[in-house]
């Protein structure tokens, strides 16, 4: 068997190991999904009102609220989920698996591979289910192409791959479990700091590079446009540059430490 089918036939292993993983113990999908539905209904029921005054120069209702808030809640939910790849990736390195990994056999980098995808495929899962909810409560894409459909899915698939490459190397980072945990907080706070729930504009002067300088904010408004039709401009580019640096970032940043020998 030469080395690229090896490789193919191990992160296969290793994808169903993490698929059955999840399986096994939903609670932590669960509560992590839990947060964006949450914040989802609270904004659009309890707040909804107040917040769309910031919308549409104050003309905007609790239905044009609902359709500005769920591209940012679609891009906090994969934040959210890959929370749980960096505790699982800890979990694998604190119990000794990984240790057991590395005396077996397989190729090396089908451990790491098999988390990435498996934790994209959870992020895809979770957006569909927080989609299935807004869809649920009222929010409709009409005017949306195949095309802009496509994209879409493309955009949040690439937004997965890129934070799922980070968490794995606060996992791989972090002493034990809880640490893990608490390194990979930002990702599900920094949607709570970008263009989400109110638009840059109305913002204070101070706060505004805050939202505007960080990857979620050039996300949150290519999703948004291509959604809704609103306009993109260099978001898009934006958005494709931030994910294919922090995916490289993160990629470079897990296999050195993985391939790390163990103290």
């Amino acid at each position: 068997m030469n080395t690229l089918s090896l490789a193919v036939r191990d992160s296969n292993t290793m994808l169903r190991r993490n698929l059955l993983h999840a399986r096994r113990y939903p609670s932590l999908t669960l509560n992590l999904l839990l947060t964006p539905v949450m914040l989802l209904l609270l904004f659009v029921y309890i707040f909804g009102d107040v917040m769309s005054a910031g919308i549409g120069n104050g003309g905007a209702g609790r239905a044009a609220y609902l359709a500005y808030l769920v591209p940012g809640i679609l891009m906090l939910t994969i934040g959210g989920s890959t929370i749980g790849s960096a505790v699982s990736v800890s979990m694998d390195m604190t119990e000794g698996i990984i240790a057991r990994f590395r005396t077996m056999a397989i190729h090396r980098g089908s451990v790491l591979i098999g988390h990435v995808v498996g934790s994209v495929l959870q992020c895809v899962m979770s957006v569909v289910v927080v989609g299935a909810v807004a869809v649920a409560i009222g929010f409709r894409t009409t005017d949306a192409t195949a095309l802009e459909w496509i994209l879409a899915v493309g955009l949040l698939a690439l937004v997965s791959l890129a934070l799922t490459w980070i968490a794995v190397g606060m996992g791989l980072s972090s002493p034990n479990v809880e640490a893990a945990s608490n390194n990979a907080m930002p990702l599900m706070v920094l949607p709570l700091l970008s263009s989400a729930f109110v638009p840059v504009d109305a913002m204070p002067g101070w706060f505004r590079p805050i939202a505007e300088y960080q990857p979620f904010t050039p996300a949150i408004e290519t999703l948004r446009g291509l959604l809704l039709g609103t306009e993109i401009g260099h978001n898009g580019w934006l958005a494709v540059a931030w994910c294919l640096a922090l995916s490289v970032l993160g990629y470079l940043w897990s296999t050195s430490l993985f391939n790390r020998d163990p103290k």
